[in-house]
């Protein structure tokens, strides 16, 4: 079942979505500063492109809340309510609600991904 819903995800935007975060993560990787942003945006890339079967566990200290905070403040909110209003968009059918919560899994990778670990079940 998880290979099932991770072709139809990559069919139907995944390959998209996990294509920007890829390029995000290449543009922030530019800068020093931008290289611990780039690789949770290559956290998110990895996660987006096949979700299903993947768990996100957090851990971390005071340092990952501190970057996490900043990552909020910067783009991690926007990202996070795009995420929850597409796992909302797809919870309306019920064919769409796997999709939904993968949906939602991104969007709380999307506003803390410091200290998070992307885990195969």
């Amino acid at each position: 079942m998880r290979l099932i819903g991770n072709i139809l995800w990559i069919i139907l935007g995944g390959i998209e979505i996990a294509i920007g975060w890829a390029i995000v993560g290449l543009v922030l990787c530019v800068t020093i500063i931008g290289i611990p942003l780039g690789i949770q945006a290559f956290k998110m890339a990895g996660l987006t492109l096949v979700p299903f079967g993947k768990t996100v566990r957090y851990s971390g200290g005071v340092g990952s809340t501190l970057a996490n905070i900043v990552w909020v403040v910067l783009v991690g909110v926007w990202m996070a309510i795009g995420y929850v209003l597409a796992g909302v968009i797809n919870c309306v059918t019920i064919i769409g609600i796997p999709f939904g919560i993968q949906s939602f899994k991104m969007a709380k990778l999307a506003l803390w991904p410091f200290g998070a670990q992307i885990d195969n079940l």
